[in-house]
């Protein structure tokens, strides 16, 4: 079996954490990454490996717990997304700089949508924060990026897992890795689960939640004349990001059978939802076990 890998990374949120996991367990079985392609997360988890920041960026996210994701998240009240992401971009320049994506050490690409174009964004030069930024604009969470024209949001709504677009020479074998897979989850950690964070994280979710529930207020009052449905889901926010999950895995697999990679590695939906960053450490070991077992086969 050939060494050398063309690696493409799915969106799925703090799913996406996952990808580290299987980066770690490519290396440590001597394969070698020639070039990377990601959406969203994947694009993050990718951009940081080209670029030879993906270690730090680990030790960082180990760090995280619930309380440092409700910090991170700065919400805002305009229309658009719940969050700036003014933090994340100071989170991507102090990992990553002012590089470009042609001046990395292996091929790289990542995918937006773009909202007035009503197209596909391939960045694979120029920015890599940029690109990053751009290509993780979850919609209805993030503030979508303008820029030149175009309004950019996360790439996951049109290509969720761009084989298309990760560049191969004769002897690479194309791996796949989808983290919104419909398959069952268990978690490969037993992770002790600390009663404050559980609170705090809880109201954050609710905070949500009800942003979400009075941006449909907003939009019954004008433009249905104040009649109220009959029946609203409680937690709006949660449905949307369910309603995205299943759609993305649903194109994810389009793209797998027309591109048909060697290896696809999928790891569950239910392994976490868009910001359960705290639950790194469980989500690495659930990729390095989800990237044996497939190689395996």
């Amino acid at each position: 079996m050939a060494k050398n890998v063309a690696l493409v990374l799915s969106s799925g949120g703090a799913r996406g954490v996952a990808h580290i996991g299987v980066i770690q367990e490519l290396l440590a079985l001597g394969y070698t990454i020639t070039s990377v392609a990601g959406t969203s997360m994947g694009s993050l988890v990718g951009g940081m490996f080209a670029k030879g920041s993906l270690p730090e960026f680990t030790e960082w996210l180990l760090r995280f717990t619930k309380m440092d994701v409700i910090k991170f998240m700065d919400l805002t009240t305009g229309h658009g997304g719940l969050i700036k992401g003014e933090r994340i971009l100071k989170m991507l320049d102090e990992f990553i700089g002012k590089i470009n994506i042609e001046d990395l050490s292996i091929p790289y690409a990542c995918v937006a949508a773009d909202l007035n174009g009503h197209k596909e964004v391939v960045f694979d030069k120029g920015s890599l924060v940029l690109a990053i930024r751009a290509s993780s604009s979850i919609p209805t969470v993030f503030l979508p990026l303008i820029y030149d024209g175009m309004m950019l949001v996360d790439g996951g709504v049109l290509n969720p897992l761009p084989l298309d677009l990760v560049q191969r020479s004769g002897n690479d074998m194309l791996i796949a890795v989808n983290v919104n897979a419909n398959i069952p989850y268990q978690s490969p950690l037993n992770m002790p689960k600390l009663v404050s964070q559980e609170q705090h994280y809880g109201k954050v979710r609710a905070a949500l939640n009800e942003r979400w529930s009075g941006v449909i207020d907003h939009y019954v009052e004008k433009y249905l004349n104040g009649k109220q449905p009959k029946a609203k889901p409680v937690n709006m926010f949660d449905v949307i990001s369910d309603s995205i999950n299943l759609a993305q895995n649903k194109v994810a697999n389009i793209y797998i059978e027309k591109y048909k990679p060697e290896i696809i590695i999928n790891i569950s939906h239910s392994s976490a939802s868009v910001f359960d960053f705290y639950k790194a450490e469980e989500l690495i070991e659930a990729g390095r076990q989800a990237c044996r077992e497939a190689l395996g086969k």
